[in-house]
């Protein structure tokens, strides 16, 4: 019988109060498994400028919503941010959602919920941060800004801030079901 041991973190409860302790167990994970791939979610940047500095020197994507998310034709990543960012060696990637795209705008107009939307309700289940994890590491290796033959480390939160980290084998979203969550690094119990 062969198996391994890893520490999985819960977090008593969601939010941005997590994200400094789990980027400081992310960095110690990535550092200990030789993972220089690190994905993370950010729509203001804020999570993002503490990413890219902690993991300066890695292949670091900070993922944004994409424009008009929150408002028609608004960015919510905030350019002293964005500027942080770049200025620290992370790539940025603003597209739209893998897990919804056109398929929202057919729910906010029909309530028709569709494959996306269900996906993305599926991963939910385990809390918003893992829908996001996954939607991020298929959004960076569309873009091919991290390849799919190596595992990667996925950051997102529920809301603001970081609070769930996974290890992941990467694929494309035309190939969503070779997407592999590999490992949990953490995640909130209560969501």
């Amino acid at each position: 019988m062969s198996f391994i041991e890893e520490k999985t973190v819960y977090f008593e409860s969601p939010g941005e109060e997590n994200t400094d302790f789990l980027l400081r167990i992310v960095k110690e994970y990535a550092e200990r498994h030789g993972i220089n791939d690190i994905v993370v979610a950010s729509t203001t940047g804020s999570t993002g400028v503490k990413a890219s500095e902690i993991f300066k020197g890695r292949n670091v994507i900070v993922v944004t919503h994409h424009i008009g998310f929150s408002e028609p034709g608004k960015n919510e990543l905030k350019e002293e941010n964005r500027e942080r960012i770049i200025s620290n060696g992370a790539k940025i990637l603003t597209g739209t959602h893998a897990l919804s795209g056109i398929e929202r705008a057919f729910r906010k107009r029909f309530g028709a919920v569709g494959f996306l939307e269900t996906a993305a309700n599926t991963l939910r289940l385990l809390g918003e941060g893992m829908k996001v994890c996954v939607e991020i590491v298929l959004m960076a290796a569309d873009a091919g800004l991290i390849g799919i033959d190596k595992d990667v480390i996925a950051i997102a939160g529920t809301g603001r801030g970081a609070d769930t980290a996974v290890l992941v084998r990467p694929a494309s979203t035309s190939d969503f079901f070779n997407l592999k969550i590999k490992e949990i690094i953490a995640k909130p119990r209560e969501f």
